[in-house]
This record gives structure tokens, sequence and C-alpha cells, in this order.
């Protein structure tokens, strides 16, 4: 079964000429089925003639050419044309006369330059063809000989619209492809901005802590070594999301953080001298994918603010895994800078907001009334994505 899937790829990857002969190679075989004898177009309405030889050359050229009808769409057009003029010139009137039908349609298709002319030239090379049908006793007249000349326009307007109908499906593919890259882009920038931000703000409270402990070296070795740490947490954090970034990176799935890794983060925020109670509730459930990430950054972004905007204060943390969903929030009692708005920028709760909003959760964040601020996110724990 596999063998059998892979059958059209493998179909693919033969030369375009190689994969149009079949279809002249049938009509050609068409023209010789006895059944099939006078049942092609009859333009002129002539009285038949019997197959010479003559009529094989007549068919190759009708039906031959189809095979580069898609690489050289006009010498296609140009040679089944000839074929089909002999054909209905010598009266054989055979099957092969449809491979006219197929070059116009396959011109209209597949022609990108000078598409005008070529129409023009097949338009006017229709004229003496028509003339010279009637000179031989033609029955058509002018108004079947306009039927006829509609129908082929048909054709070739039939293939123009494939032609439209693939240049908007490779216009359409090129913007999904282009906003793909630039979801990549703002999603691998929001997790640099939330690496970045909070080991680079937890590694600084830390140091402006150490110059107040030159006294007691003890105290002093235990934060510079805290701060040794979250340097080598940053760094490995930002060689991860950089890898994303390597062509050669392997397509498996990058390792995330999850709210498992909940601890270690509450523990270096307290290290960092962040006062922070930790409360988790219930079961997660066992692959929440995307979910698990957003809680994670969700906490994380919180408490990067509480260290730099609530340094000192009580800070609490909540996350609690009900049925289908986590609710995460995070509050703390108060702001060691009164004039400084916890959002900071606002990039990084702009950016939970839109990472939570995807996961089809709720985002919130603002000052409390007794003071304070308070992030608060549902996030639903659906398809592990």
């Amino acid at each position: 079964m596999s063998r059998l899937r892979r059958l059209p790829d493998l179909w693919r990857q033969w030369p375009i000429t190689v994969r149009d002969l079949p279809l002249a190679l049938a009509l050609a075989l068409a023209a010789v089925v006895p059944a099939l004898e006078r049942q092609g177009t009859q333009l002129g309405d002539l009285p038949d003639r019997p197959y010479d030889a003559l009529t094989v050359g007549v068919v190759a050229l009708e039906c031959l050419p189809l095979a580069v009808r898609r690489r050289w769409p006009a010498a296609c057009l140009a040679l089944v044309s000839l074929g089909f003029a002999i054909d209905q010139l010598r009266s054989y009137h055979t099957v092969a006369g449809t491979g006219l039908a197929i070059a116009l349609i396959s011109a209209g298709a597949h022609l990108e330059r000078r598409r005008w002319l070529v129409a023009g030239l097949a338009s006017a090379a229709y004229v003496p063809l028509a003339i010279s049908l009637d000179r031989l006793g033609s029955g058509e007249g002018i108004s079947g000989f306009i039927t006829f000349y509609l129908m082929l326009a048909l054709a070739w307007g039939i293939g123009a619209w494939l032609r439209q109908n693939r240049a908007a499906e490779a216009e359409r593919r090129r913007h999904v492809e282009e906003a793909t890259r630039a979801a990549e882009r703002a999603r691998i920038a929001r997790e640099l901005h939330d690496v970045v931000t909070h080991h680079v703000t937890a590694m600084v409270v830390q140091a402006e802590a150490a110059r107040y402990l030159t006294g007691t070296p003890d105290k002093l070795d235990q934060t510079l070594t805290a701060i040794t740490g979250t340097g080598r947490r940053a760094v490995g954090d930002l060689r991860q999301l950089l890898d994303l970034l390597n062509p050669d990176h392997s397509t498996g799935d990058p390792r995330t953080p999850s709210v498992g890794d909940l601890d270690a983060l509450v523990d270096q925020t307290r290290q960092a001298g962040q006062p922070v109670e930790f409360v988790r509730e219930g079961t997660p459930t066992a692959a929440t994918g995307s979910a698990e990430v957003a809680a994670y950054r969700v906490v994380q972004e919180a408490l990067t603010n509480a260290l730099k905007y609530a340094h000192g204060s009580r800070t609490r943390v909540h996350v609690h895994h009900g049925e289908g969903q986590t609710t995460v929030e995070i509050s703390t009692d108060g702001s060691g800078s009164g004039s400084a708005s916890p959002g900071g920028s606002g990039r990084g709760l702009t950016g939970l907001r839109e990472r939570v909003k995807v996961l089809g959760g709720d985002f919130s964040a603002g000052a409390q009334t007794g003071g304070g601020f308070l992030v608060r996110a549902r996030i639903p724990a659906g398809d592990p994505s």
C-alpha cells in the first residue's frame, strides 16, 4: 500500500514531456480503432475520403505534438492545427482531430509569452481554411464557420481560465507561506523576549543585591552562584531558540517548557529576592502541548514584572488544573516603584494575550483595587500542537 501511495509522487518526478506522451499515443491509437472510424470533427461537411498513406502522417501530426503541449504550447498548437487543416481538406475526418481542442486548451493554460500574438495568428490561419473548404463545396456557410470558430475560442478560454486559477492558487500559497513565516518570526521573537527579559531581570536584581553583601561572604557567594546559574540557564534557552533558526535543525519537536518546570521558575525568582507563594491544585492532563507552554510563559512574564516593578513585595502564584483547562493567577501586594507600570513596554503582556487567545482562552492583566497587580489566564488544554 505504501508503494501505491508513492506512485503519484514518483510519476511527478518524470519530465513533463514523458508525462504528456501517453495522452498523445492514446489519441493516435484511437484513430486506428475501427469503431471510431469517421467519428472525428467534420468541418465543412465534405464527403468522407478513404484512408490512404497520407492519413498516417496526418494522424501523427495531430497527435504526437501533444507530448510537448505544456513545454512548447505554441509549437504544439501550430503543428496540430496544420494536421487538422489537412485532415479537413482531405476529408479524412479522423478522431485525431480532437487534438486541436486539447492543443488550444493547453496553449491557453500554459503559454506565458505573446499570448495575444499566438491567438491572432491562429485566428488568421482559420480564415483561409474556411475559404478553402467553401470552395471545395462545403455547405457550412458563414454561420457554420463562425460557430465552429467560437467553439475553438471557447477551448482557448477554458485554458486561460485554468491558467488564472493556477496563478491565483500560486499567489494564495505565497501569501500563506509569507503569513506562516511572519507568524513563526513573531513566535520566536516572543520566546526570545520572554527568555531574555526574565533571566536578565533576575540577574540584574541579584547583582544589585550582591552590592550590599560584601560584609557577609557566605550570602555573597550564594548570590553570585545564583547569578551564575541564571546566566547558564539563559544561555541554554537562547541556544535552544537559535537552533530553531538553523536550516539543519532536525524536524523533531524542540523541548519546550511545561507546567512541570514552574517549581524551578519559582525557585529562581525566590533566589533573586522575591518572596513567592506557589500553590498548585489539580492534576495536569497527560499532554497539553501548547497550553503547557502558554501557562509557563504567563507565570514567567508575571514574575519578571514582579521582580522589575514590585521587588520585595509578596507575590502569589496560583495554578489550577481543571477539567479541560488550566487557570493561572499571579498577584502582587504592591509595587516597589509607584510610577512604574507593571507592563513596561507592554510587549510581553501583548504577546501573552495573543498566545492565549490563539488557544481559545482568556487573558487579563491590570492593577488591583487594593494595590498591586493581577494577571489571570484561562487556557484550554486541547490537542497538543
